[in-house]
């Protein structure tokens, strides 16, 4: 048996785990297009492996599948509405008339919460065959409210009460981790997102300490309870304020440089969890594949220098893609990995930058500075870009249920 590349990665701790970063409702349409464009060479092993991954009925007979759960946003909500607009269409009109004294945000809302509903309805076997180990999906409180704590937490409430296997994804704001530290007290599972920095990992799990004191004390069934801190790594490098400050500067950095500070800061708040027995697990997102081509070596080194680890690696379609077509041509995966240190002159080096300061050092920032990271609100920027493009797509499909009636 031919295994996944990401199945390789899992191979190298029996505690880390491979998630779908995408709905669960596009897997299918997904994987046909992918093997559409198969090798001839590769269809049988390539159908087999993606079998594997994605096949929640089969939890019922093996007690998992090869992803462990499933992580969405409201661009990835979009994306899921956009593969299938007739039915989003049809779907938002009978929200509307079950609702009629909702305005268009509310019907997005609504529709938004029907996507996490169904998504987590998918993957719920994986759920109940692993006594809630496995079988998660995240679903995202509305990010352009990332700094109103009493909105994001009534989100935050209603997401959580769709099904027993829906994680609740909220921002790394300094409201943000208010409403984690709520969530965790009541015994509800969350994926803290819109994170890239030590400061916000460890105001994150001081969050988590907190909410689980009084859930103790009340008796409260943690036991199928999670908590996952995402670091989204590409992002940290690409879309903030890093590449901009050493241009300023004078200071030239290599793309593995760029990495070397992505890297530096995901094992620094791994590390820090692991030695003080804290119970979140780091989440590794916004990978990228380095690829020569054709007969050339392939690197991803977001996830081949986390190789070892106990993470939780969330993978987008496009980036399972990637790694596929160049399965051939990546280096095996070495599970001392995780143990390898950046180069301490490459450190001082990113040191001389305010913003990778921000997101190395543990007095970085302040939880007061969180939304003012540049990786946040670029990040946040987009996302609620792309809610308001879902709620756009709601107006009209409700615009055409008016032309229709009249």
């Amino acid at each position: 048996m031919a295994l996944h590349i990401l199945e390789k990665l899992a191979a190298t701790n029996a505690d880390c785990e491979i998630w779908w970063d995408s709905s669960p409702l596009v897997y299918e349409s997904w994987k046909a297009g992918v093997l559409a464009k198969a090798p001839s060479e590769k269809q049988s092993d390539w159908t087999a492996q993606l079998s594997r991954l994605f096949n929640p009925s089969d939890a019922k007979d093996r007690g998992v599948m090869g992803f462990g759960g499933a992580t969405t946003n409201p661009p990835l909500s979009l994306h899921a509405i956009q593969n299938d607009p007739e039915f989003w269409t049809a779907e938002i009109r009978r929200i509307a008339a079950d609702h009629p004294g909702a305005d268009v945000e509310g019907i997005y809302w609504l529709t938004y919460l029907e996507t996490a509903r169904r998504g987590a309805e998918m993957i719920l076997p994986v759920y109940h065959a692993t006594a809630g180990r496995h079988g998660h999906v995240s679903g995202q409180v509305d990010p352009r409210f990332v700094a109103d704590g009493d909105r994001m937490l009534a989100q935050g409430l209603e997401l959580a009460a769709l099904a027993p296997n829906l994680m609740v994804k909220i921002p790394g704001s300094a409201e943000g981790y208010l409403v984690i530290e709520e969530l965790t007290a009541r015994g509800i599972s969350t994926n803290n997102t819109t994170s890239f920095t030590v400061p916000q990992y460890v105001a994150c799990m001081n969050a988590v300490t907190r909410g689980l004191d009084p859930a103790r004390a009340a008796g409260i069934d943690l036991s199928r309870w999670r908590s996952v801190i995402t670091h989204m790594s590409s992002r940290l490098g690409n879309v903030g304020d890093l590449k901009a400050q050493a241009e300023l500067r004078g200071i030239t950095l290599t793309p593995d440089e760029i990495i070397d500070g992505e890297m530096a800061v995901m094992k620094r708040a791994y590390h820090f969890g692991k030695e003080s027995g804290h119970p979140s697990k780091m989440l590794q997102c916004s990978m990228r594949v380095t690829d020569a081509g054709p007969g050339g070596v392939a690197h991803s080194r977001h996830i081949a220098d986390l190789a070892g680890g106990d993470f939780v690696y969330t993978c987008p379609p496009g980036y399972i893609a990637q790694l596929m077509q160049a399965e051939d041509r990546l280096p095996s995966f070495d599970p001392q990995a995780i143990n390898r240190t950046i180069a301490p002159e490459v450190i001082t080096k990113l040191r001389q930058l305010p913003y990778f300061r921000q997101a190395y050092d543990f007095d970085g920032m302040t939880p007061a500075e969180f939304c003012q990271f540049g990786a946040f609100a670029a990040t946040a920027t987009e996302f609620a870009a792309a809610t308001r493009k879902t709620v756009d797509f709601v107006a009209r499909a409700l615009e055409g249920a008016r032309v229709q009636s009249a």
